[in-house]
């Protein structure tokens, strides 16, 4: 399934390249929901998030981790190929649990919070600025191993790229509410509260690009092997330690799990006409 000429091809690293920047923006469609609309739709936002999770989890597992391991089992041979993809897997997850524990809880950005939770009196001005630019930070930080994961998994296959970047804009959408709303309330400023949730959604593309200039020399099965089991384990701690939590947050435990259930379908059906 590993195709170089695919890796090297210029037509290819765009189209990847494009598809982590759509992802990454999709925190502007949050910005202009929150300064659009006086009230969240949570039972919307919740579905949404769960079917993100669905299709991350599933992807995760079915396509990503499986390729990762047919590839490193033809190089490396049958059982040293499976423990090094399931060493990059659990790397993957490391990697992006060091980053989750290295934000602060009050600003971490995978606390679901709604337009009306976020309006607060004048008098915390200040104190909803912090919050604003401190999440802008977070959210940014978080966004940069998306953004590998978006570009890496388009370069190997674009349809797959197309369906994992759909599943991180949708859970980019809250986030970019996350960052603009608290930046609105504490300056009134709208044009000050969309440009701090672009901020934090531009750095996903700028994970890409760094992350192909690095690898770029050393591309090869075996290593594309590797960042697939890795992005794998990144993208099973998100749909975990973010999406889940945040769709249960937002609205009714079932709701949440419908649109899993939904997500997991989706991929499971496109996959197969693939």
């Amino acid at each position: 399934m590993m195709n170089t000429d695919m890796m090297t091809s210029e037509h290819t690293v765009l189209a990847a390249f494009l598809l982590s920047l759509f992802a990454g923006l999709a925190t502007v469609i949050g910005s202009l929901i929150a300064l659009l609309s006086s009230r969240t739709n949570r039972r919307l936002l919740s579905f949404s998030l769960g079917l993100s999770a669905g299709v991350m989890i599933y992807v995760s597992f079915v396509e990503l981790l499986a390729e990762a391991q047919r590839t490193l089992t033809e190089a490396a041979g049958g059982k040293p190929g499976v423990w090094m993809a399931i060493g990059c897997f659990f790397g993957g997850i490391l990697l992006i649990g060091i980053i989750d524990r290295l934000v602060p809880s009050f600003e971490n950005p995978h606390e679901a919070r709604s337009l009306e939770d976020m309006q607060a009196p004048p008098s915390k001005e200040d104190k909803l600025m912090r919050i604003g630019v401190m999440t802008a930070v977070a959210i940014a930080i978080h966004n940069f191993p998306e953004g590998i994961a978006t570009f890496m998994a388009a370069l190997e296959n674009p349809a797959l790229g197309v369906a994992i970047a759909v599943a991180i804009a949708i859970h980019n959408i809250p986030e970019g509410i996350a960052v603009s709303v608290p930046v609105f309330y504490a300056t009134g400023d709208r044009k000050k509260a969309f440009w701090f949730s672009f901020f934090s959604g531009i750095i996903e593309p700028v994970g890409a690009v760094i992350a192909y200039l690095f690898l770029r020399p050393f591309m090869s099965p075996e290593l594309m092997g590797c960042v697939f089991a890795a992005v794998a384990g990144i993208m099973v701690f998100i749909s975990f330690d973010e999406l889940l939590p945040a769709a249960h947050e937002y609205g009714e435990h079932h709701i949440a799990i419908y649109g899993l259930v939904v997500g997991m379908g989706i991929m499971a059906v496109s996959l197969g006409m693939l």
